[in-house]
């Protein structure tokens, strides 16, 4: 289906046509050179064999960790293209920069069903920057533009935004991109009630925007994760040593008041499951604060039923960040407890990506919920209804190709 006036590759007509894939391949990579986490390339697929079945050049970019515009060994896309070469049981050549001389040639060089690769974009400062030079080079290797990162779609990178102005059209977006907008439009719009939103993670600032949006969207934001410290000190509860932004317990106050007023729900832990370091495999239940020379790494039992009853009594729900420290098994009962519950609820339910979407894929859980999100950064600036600079460029390239062709 189109999306705001952005046609869904299936609607193009791209056969035996050039093709440049702007994807979102940026995966975990180990010392030894492995990609350990395959679900972005996963993600990818179907847009890419949809394209070959339909005897198209594929032109395939994407950028790989931060290597702040230069060269790094440990950030080429190589084992990408070796993991994605044998998913999708074909060649596909890298090249050795993503513009530049072995570019232009594979690029044009390419016959019916071949598969470049472009080099990390981030390689080049340009991508970043959405340096006009760069972006041009970039459109000049294809006819046909897809999106289907919606990873980066909250970027105005060259590759999403610039690459536009360069390149004859159509455009469009892939299988992905049009599942993630479908899913995070249908939370938006669906009408059940009441509305529940799951925030946790580490800081209060990351999501103040987030949360002043979903006051006015939802009845209840359960809040777990270390964020919860810094609402809890603005209700003058003791937080012990857990992880406090002092600059944000005024914000947080804000928030608090402005919840009472929209009579909205937001229920913070009342137990925590301490210890005196995250090291410390050894912890202690306490509640409802956190003593002096200890720290909150996770909700405590007691606040995990009450989220369970408050999901499962849900019709739509929302979760970013996780309610501890996850990653130990000490201190990950919270998150469970929550991922559990969302697999048990009758109500629509969408995971926002991030540490959110790692925990409930690491849980066995992610094929029991309605949605994951690929992006968490992307789907937060969605819901906190800002524009998505990579869509929004998008949406005026492809109104500018269809006008052309009146």
């Amino acid at each position: 289906m189109a999306w705001n006036g952005i046609p869904a590759i299936n609607q193009m007509d791209i056969a035996e046509q050039r093709i440049f894939m702007r994807l979102d391949l940026n995966a975990p990579i180990s010392e030894e050179g492995q990609v350990t986490d395959l679900t972005r390339l996963e993600a990818a697929v179907p847009t890419i064999n949809y394209a070959l079945a339909r005897s198209c050049r594929v032109v395939l970019a994407s950028h790989l960790g931060r290597p702040k515009g230069q060269i790094k060994k440990e950030y080429s896309l190589e084992p990408v293209a070796s993991h994605l070469a044998e998913m999708l049981d074909h060649e596909i050549m890298l090249t050795d920069y993503p513009i530049g001389d072995t570019a232009t040639q594979l690029t044009r060089q390419m016959r019916t069903g071949d598969i470049v690769l472009l080099e990390n974009l981030r390689f080049d400062p340009g991508e970043k920057s959405n340096d006009t030079a760069f972006a041009r080079q970039l459109g000049s290797f294809a006819e046909i533009y897809i999106n289907d990162a919606f990873g980066t779609a909250h970027r105005e990178h060259a590759s999403m935004a610039g690459i536009l102005n360069h390149m004859q059209g159509p455009f469009g977006v892939g299988f992905l991109v049009e599942r993630e907008l479908t899913a995070l439009q249908r939370l938006v719009d669906e009408p059940a009630r009441p509305f529940i939103a799951i925030l946790g993670g580490a800081k209060v600032s990351d999501k103040i925007t987030l949360v002043r949006q979903l006051l006015r969207k939802c009845q209840t934001i359960l809040i777990g994760g270390a964020m919860a410290y810094t609402f809890l000190a603005a209700q003058g509860v003791e937080v012990g040593e857990s992880l406090l932004e002092k600059e944000q317990i005024e914000v947080a106050e804000q928030i608090l008041q402005l919840a009472h007023h929209n009579e909205v729900n937001i229920q913070l832990p009342t137990d925590h499951v301490v210890s005196d370091s995250p090291d410390n495999s050894e912890t202690r239940l306490s509640g409802p604060g956190v003593p002096q020379g200890m720290m909150g790494f996770d909700i405590g039992p007691r606040t995990c039923e009450t989220f369970t009853k408050h999901i499962m009594n849900a019709g739509k729900i929302f979760w970013n960040g996780p309610m501890g420290f996850f990653e130990r098994k000490a201190f990950s009962e919270g998150t469970r407890a929550v991922a559990e519950a969302l697999t048990e609820t009758q109500a629509y339910t969408i995971v926002g990506g991030g540490d959110s979407a790692a925990a409930i894929r690491q849980m066995g859980f992610h094929d029991k919920v309605d949605h994951v999100c690929t992006g968490g950064g992307a789907a937060l600036t969605f819901l906190e209804g800002k524009p998505l600079p990579g869509l929004a460029a998008l949406q005026v390239a492809s109104a500018r190709y269809s006008a052309s062709q009146l």
